[in-house]
């Protein structure tokens, strides 16, 4: 079967990235064909091609793309996905999806999660990769209810997602971010706070009883320094950036970076709970901006930038 997919030819910005036409493999017993509807970027698919990650020649030219939404247009006998059997016609998100950045994929049955109803399949795209980080935070932070936690980053992809639940499962959340996005913030439980000179103090001012769990989302000094200041047991701070002051400081390293726990399992296992979730009404994704499958270095150039609050989502 022909497709349409995005490569990166060689290692550089968001030019190196070309549309080509490509053989998908046929599926095999126990996958499923899907037609993409939508393919959501992440940060981490620029830092593939950018080199972040090595610039191993042999891996070029490389397809793009993590998670996708989508309908089943084949399956191979019987199978079963995660929450029940798959069928031609059903509407599912693939995560992980390597090479999602395409008019089609085939994937294992078990990536594929039955899409919820109440959502679009753009706003269905950006749901797990974010999502899963979200809950692995909060997770290897021991978040629960009653509890302060202070979320570092809170206005992008996954500092939203990290908020609705925290918010959803009865934890008081503080929240760091510019103000342009304070309103955001606040109508989704949170109480925002704006970075930068006297944060430390803004908080304290805040919760004056103290913050039990803090969540580095943005590697920087201050989110660092103002999480290992604020919260007195350090086995509750974690953060996803590797590069970042907090990973120096202490806080629990998680993610693809090195000596950082994946959490392959909390990760797999949160796919339902995020869907669940979605069906409940307590947690959605928040789409910034869409672009065609033919525009795909604007997106990437686009997120990059690290401007966007919300979603950069590809349509085939």
């Amino acid at each position: 079967m022909k497709i349409t997919a995005v490569v990166a030819t060689k290692y550089g910005g968001p030019d190196v990235v070309s549309l080509i036409d490509t053989e998908l493999v046929e599926p095999i017993s126990g996958q499923v064909l899907v037609e993409v509807r939508a393919a959501a970027t992440n940060p981490i698919d620029y830092k593939f091609f950018s080199g972040h990650y090595g610039d191993d020649p042999s891996k070029l030219p490389m397809r793009l793309g993590l998670e996708v939404a989508g309908v089943v247009l084949a399956t191979v006998g019987e199978v079963t996905g995660p929450s029940a059997p798959l069928h031609v016609g059903d509407e599912v998100i693939v995560y992980p999806a390597p090479g999602g950045y395409a008019t089609a994929v085939v994937t294992d049955a078990e990536l594929a999660v039955a899409k919820p109803q109440n959502m679009s399949f753009e706003e269905a795209s950006g749901l797990m990769l974010c999502g899963t980080t979200a809950i692995h935070a909060l997770r290897a932070a021991s978040v629960r209810a009653g509890n302060t936690v202070l979320i570092n980053g809170a206005s992008g992809g996954v500092g939203l997602m990290a908020v609705q639940i925290a918010v959803a499962d009865g934890a008081r959340v503080i929240a760091t971010a510019s103000t342009t996005q304070h309103e955001l913030l606040r109508s989704l439980g949170a109480e925002p706070v704006v970075y930068g000179g006297g944060l430390l103090e803004r908080i304290r001012e805040l919760a004056p009883d103290g913050v039990d769990a803090a969540i580095d989302l943005i590697g920087t000094d201050e989110a660092g320094d103002v999480s290992v200041a604020l919260v007195a047991d350090h086995s509750r701070l974690a953060t996803i950036v590797g590069s970042g002051k907090g990973a120096r400081l202490g806080m629990q390293a998680l993610g693809m970076g090195p000596n950082a726990d994946p959490g392959v399992a909390i990760r797999s296992a949160a796919r339902l709970d995020l869907v669940r979730r979605v069906e409940e009404g307590s947690l959605k994704v928040f789409v910034d901006a869409t672009f065609a499958l033919a525009d795909a270095g604007d997106a990437l150039r686009d997120l990059a930038q690290g401007h966007s609050h919300g979603k950069i989502v590809l349509i085939p």
